[in-house]
């Protein structure tokens, strides 16, 4: 099976009719983008901030109602590489347009959800369609948009990931403290509407895909592949243990700030996602880091970033707390854009399934931070989702010491060998 990167590369020849900053098509292609990520992340953490009313009208624990988030990540992490698969066949735009028509016409029903468990059926396959988005995105901007100007255009898709995901926790806040978490809902499903028509109406018609064959047998070698590369296995656990923290850090936090001594109300929980603004930042600088400190540096400072956060946010002040929220928003960022950014340089061919497995790993780690976080929530409070916490962090600090010592292992080999050869 053909990937992304081999149908981009094989279009260099005409790298002149691709679309670059001031072309026809290159800013509608990047509104377009950016109004996809916007309206599929704000529908994949829709309840997040209503968690705390969600378990109120339903008499549900915290743990229970993690599961309206932890479904719908969960399901987009198994259908990701499907459907990437699917995009091979049928083009990222028709895949894109389906998986968010589909997603926001769940989005639509949501609110009507007559208990717990119909809501957390509908956001589960609200989760597998949204799984077509960023399965497609990044295969449609690498085949579509010139090599210069490719990491911009994924920027801007990566931000209206990250805004969307932030707009919609503020907005289902706000409009759950003035009409309750169903408004709240409501209104991110016709925000998320807004955003798929804006898609629909400007991304421009594909005109360097290639329509590839199903072949299973292809798609299970590279999978195999990717997973018997160790070096990419220890950045999947990476990914997968830095979006557990995360993950259950931001489905909890909404009890903790409910709860005394803070007693604050919904819209104002909904406010502190301002703080993934932050996640713009230093993903930004990952790249700086890298440059300076190398990759294991970067990682032991985004572990040690958002542990020093998790601790601060054990404190009973409210400064604290949102500051402990700014470092382990900072750390897992950073950590995120390091780990993800690897992979791609890792895997010599089949990057598209290999930076799909990523992202399985990535949203499972995000589905079982939630629930986690929640269940160590329900049985410790929030020290208890801290507690979970460190121990992912001690997680990637221990996969990361054992890369470091294998690649001292390697080099002594390779130096024994070197010496070796000369004697003789």
């Amino acid at each position: 099976m053909p990937s992304a990167s081999t149908k981009a590369a094989a279009t260099s020849t005409a790298a002149d009719t691709r679309l670059a900053p001031g072309a026809p098509g290159h800013r509608r292609m990047s509104f377009a983008l950016f109004a996809a990520g916007l309206a599929a992340f704000a529908l994949l953490y829709s309840t997040q901030a209503l968690l705390p009313a969600i378990s109120a009208e339903f008499g549900a624990t915290a743990s229970a109602a993690s599961w309206t988030v932890s479904a719908a990540t969960g399901a987009l992490a198994l259908l990701v590489l499907p459907l990437s698969a699917l995009s091979e066949r049928f083009g990222r735009r028709t895949m894109m347009t389906a998986s968010l028509v589909v997603a926001v016409a769940v989005g639509l029903l949501v609110p009507f959800a007559p208990n717990l468990e119909w809501l957390i059926a509908l956001r589960a396959v609200q989760g597998a369609a949204l799984a077509g988005v960023p399965a497609s995105a990044m295969a449609y901007l690498a085949e579509e948009v010139r090599p210069k100007a490719l990491i911009a255009a994924i920027g801007l898709f990566v931000a209206g990931n990250s805004i969307g995901g932030m707009s919609g926790r503020i907005v289902t806040g706000w409009a759950a403290q003035a009409w309750g978490w169903r408004a709240g809902l409501l209104a991110v499903g016709l925000m998320a509407a807004a955003g798929a028509v804006v898609f629909r109406l400007l991304i421009p018609k594909a005109r360097h895909f290639t329509p590839g064959s199903l072949n299973p047998k292809a798609l299970a070698g590279a999978v195999r592949t990717h997973l018997a590369d160790p070096l990419l296995m220890r950045l999947y656990a990476i990914g997968a243990l830095f979006m557990t923290v995360f993950g259950a850090v931001y489905t909890v936090i909404g009890y903790r700030l409910a709860e005394a001594p803070f007693s604050l109300p919904q819209g104002v929980i909904g406010s502190v996602f301002l703080v993934y603004l932050v996640g713009t930042v230093s993903s930004a600088a990952a790249g700086r880091l890298v440059g300076r400190l190398g990759r294991r540096g970067a990682l032991y400072l985004a572990v040690g970033t958002t542990a020093a956060g998790l601790l601060l946010s054990l404190a009973d002040a409210l400064a604290a707390v949102l500051l402990g929220l700014v470092l382990i928003t900072a750390g897992f960022f950073a950590g995120h854009a390091v780990a993800s950014s690897s992979v791609s340089r890792t895997a010599k061919t089949g990057r598209a399934q290999a930076s799909a497995l990523y992202q399985s790993a990535y949203y499972l780690g995000s589905s079982a931070g939630g629930t986690l976080g929640a269940v160590a929530f329900h049985a410790g409070g929030w020290a208890g989702t801290v507690l979970l916490g460190l121990a992912a962090v001690l997680g990637v600090v221990s996969i990361t010491l054992y890369g470091t010592h294998s690649a001292r292992v390697a080099a002594r080999a390779e130096a024994g060998r070197l010496r070796v050869r000369a004697a003789h």
